[in-house]
Formats: C-alpha cells, structure tokens, sequence
C-alpha cells in the first residue's frame, strides 16, 4: 500500500514538473531559474515607466502566440515586490534583461523569465545620485548615463561599478554604441526657473573609458538608436513646429551630422528606420493630437512618407503616443499609447509588412521600451 502510494505521489510529481516546463523547454537555453510560471520560447517583456513618485513602475508579460496569459506586472510576479519609481530603459544583453529605474536609482539585472538576478542603488554616490537614465551594453559592461553630467562602467554580471566618468555636461540621456565608442546625450540644465537647452553629444572612447570629443546637433539632443552602422539622433527641439528633430550621425565621415526631418519615435530593423511624428495642438481644448507613420531607407537616404501600417485603428492616428519597438525575434512593430496617469496605456501589434495583428493593455501607464526573446 505503501509502496502505491509512494508511486502515485512520484506520478503526480513527475506531471506537475512536466507542466511547469512544458512552455519553456525549448527555449534556446534561457534561464528560467526561480520563475513562479511557466513561459512560452518567445516571449515579450514591455517595460512601463509608471507617473513620478507614484512608485507604479512595472514589466508587461505578453505572448505573441497567445497560448499564456498575458502578466501585467511580471516583475511582482516573480519577485514579490514593485519595480519601483519611474523606470527609464530596459535592453536585453547576453540573455539577460537590465532595467534602469530613474526614481528609485537603481539598475536591476534579471534573467529571461524576469527574476531578479542582482541590483545596484546609486543613491548614495554622490556622483550618480541624480539618477540613472539610459543604458547601453558592449564587452561584458553596462554603460548608463546620469543627470547631473556622469557615465558609468558596470560590470555586467556582478552590476559592480568599475569606472566613472563625470563632469561631461549636465542632464544626460540617450545613449548608443558605435564601433567602440559610446554616444551620449547632454540634453539640458537648469538656472534657477529657466531651462537651458544644449546642443551636444558627447563621444567617449571604450578601449580606454575616456572622453575622446564632442559634436554639434541640434537643440535638446534625447534619443539616440544605432543601426548599419550609424546612429541616429532625435532632439526634442520644443522651438521647432515641425516636430523633433531627426538626425543621422556617420562615424565613419567624422560624425558627420544630417537633419533627415522631424520625428517623434524611432526604431530600426533590417536598414530601416521606422519613424512617426507627432504633432499636438494645446492650443484648443480638448487637445489634438496627429500622428504621421512613414520609413527611411538607410541605404539609400529615401524617405517613403507613405505609412507603414495597414489596417490600423483609426484611433492610433490621433491618440498622444508613447513608445514604438520592433520585437528582434519577428520584426513585429509595436505601437505604446498613454493616457499619463489618468489610466493604462495601450499596445498596438503589427506585423512586419504592417498588418494589424490586435491591441492590448499594457498593464500599466506609460510604455516606454520592448524586450523579447
């Protein structure tokens, strides 16, 4: 009788683990370790900035195959706290997901099922209190940039602080890699009341970790991509009507600095660049909001001012937008809409040729970044 017993308690065991790992083994080796559910192969993670100081940061879990329900905060999910307040990036690197969260400032490292792995709290360094922002990876570190004027070097799996740079202007943002050196915007200051814009990039030079140079760009330099490459700049110029600046920068001609046209958000994928712009009148109320897809081929500097996007619902072409990503492993687009803090913000899926594929809630307010594997 026993001896049943013992067998139908190992059966029972055996099914409950089988189920557990039936979504995620065949994940191309992810880490799942410590996971509370069990996740399809492919898998997207949205990250959701959250409202400043309302401590509602958070990670969207979606599958694209719709096979597992979608987990609008994952992140206290698995770990059984809040991601904190007002995330700012989100990268994959080496199978690992890296989350900047500006409020708190702190960078956490979690693995493909979104544990956290490990974190570091800048708050008591007084060269980085100000708040991390954007982060970028290369050779086994984590560069991120800082208001208040610093760049740090972290080691990528112990998130131990290995190198500093400051004084390098004031508020930083956007940050890219290019043929081993690192882009970094100097976005503005503040003098008492008044907001000084500034119109730099500075380059640092990662063989050595120093500052190697800056260049000219338009006013307000704030996100920066890299693709073939080249990288590309928009600058949240506020005097411009047209719409924020879009820019390329080419390396390889002495970062030569071109205006391509004006654009809101960005992503790239395959040698396109995929752009919309923005334009909102406060002028009456309620306010309206216009928003104008279109693509620009990087080999051959075309601007196709069709949309990319089919079939789109009418409301996204109206609705004030917060994000837009390319998921690496399809070449789906993205679309985040917000609504601030009066409630959660929308995604919008395309696929790759634009057909429109379904909306969803993003489980929180303002999306701002995309992770898959």
């Amino acid at each position: 009788m026993k001896l049943k017993n013992l067998l139908f308690g190992m059966l029972c065991m055996l099914a409950l683990a089988t189920l557990a790992t039936a979504c995620s083994d065949d994940n191309d080796g992810l880490d799942d370790s410590g996971s509370t559910v069990a996740l399809p192969e492919h898998r997207v993670f949205i990250l959701n900035e959250g409202t400043n100081k309302q401590n509602n940061a958070g990670i969207l879990f979606y599958d694209p195959a719709g096979k597992v329900a979608t987990i609008s905060d994952i992140f206290k999910k698995q770990n059984n706290a809040s991601l904190g307040d007002t995330a700012q990036d989100m990268i994959e690197y080496k199978g690992s997901i890296y989350v900047s969260v500006y409020g708190s400032n702190y960078l956490a490292k979690l693995n493909a099922a979104g544990v956290e792995q490990a974190t570091v709290s800048f708050v008591n360094d007084a060269d980085l209190a100000a708040g991390i922002r954007y982060i970028a990876a290369e050779g086994g570190y984590i560069y991120a940039s800082f208001y208040g004027g610093a760049v740090a070097k972290i080691n990528a799996s112990t998130l131990k602080v290995e190198g500093k740079l400051t004084g390098l202007g004031d508020n930083l943002e956007g940050v890219a890699i290019c043929n081993n050196k690192l882009y970094v915007c100097d976005s503005y200051r503040v003098e008492g009341t008044k907001y000084i814009y500034n119109k730099q990039l500075v380059v640092i030079d990662l063989s050595t970790f120093t500052k190697s140079g800056s260049l000219e760009v338009a006013t307000n330099p704030n996100c920066l991509l890299e693709e073939d490459d080249k990288l590309f700049l928009i600058s949240w110029d506020y005097s411009s009507y047209a719409g924020y600046v879009l820019q390329m920068i080419e390396p390889a001609a002495g970062n030569k600095v071109t205006q391509i046209g004006n654009a809101t958000y960005m992503a790239a994928e395959d040698g396109i660049l995929y752009l919309v712009n923005s334009i909102t009148d406060f002028s009456n109320r309620p306010v309206s909001t216009v928003n104008t897809f279109f693509t620009y081929n990087i080999a051959t500097g075309a601007v196709s001012n069709s949309t990319f996007l089919k079939n789109a619902p009418e409301e996204l072409l109206s609705t004030s937008l917060y994000m837009m990503e390319i998921d690496d492993e399809t070449d789906d687009i993205y679309v985040g809409t917000t609504f601030y803090s009066a409630g959660n913000g929308n995604i919008y899926r395309f696929k790759k040729d634009g057909t429109f594929v379904e909306k969803f809630d993003c489980g929180g307010q303002n999306p701002k970044t995309l992770v898959s594997f």
